[in-house]
């Protein structure tokens, strides 16, 4: 699943290369978001990777995930402690579009 794939290679590789987030060590200049990407994390990545890819809008270039755009080795309560200021708000105002990735494990709505 997601969480595997997180702890597994995300966390790992970034955090040898610094500690930054995935989206930043490809990109170190940083890549301006028209798509946010939102999902529940307990799907499989593959079927996370071909919903995304069958679903992306068109004309969209860049995307917000939060498990490849936050650094997952950060406390994630200090990215949200003012949520108006928090990397999925700037993301989410930067964004034309927004994705929503169900599963088959469950309603990515059960989070909420």
């Amino acid at each position: 699943c997601v969480h595997t794939v997180c702890q597994q290679l995300i966390k790992p590789l970034t955090d040898s290369a610094g500690g930054m987030s995935w989206a930043l060590m490809k990109h170190p200049e940083g890549l301006e978001c028209d798509l946010f990407v939102t999902h529940s994390w307990n799907e499989g990545i593959y079927e996370f990777i071909n919903k995304v890819l069958n679903s992306w809008p068109r004309g969209m270039r860049h995307a917000y995930c939060c498990m490849l755009s936050n650094p997952q080795n950060l406390d994630i309560s200090d990215l949200i402690a003012s949520p108006a200021e928090s990397p999925f708000a700037k993301a989410l105002q930067s964004s034309s579009h927004m994705l929503v990735v169900p599963n088959c494990r469950g309603s990515i709505y059960s989070r909420i």
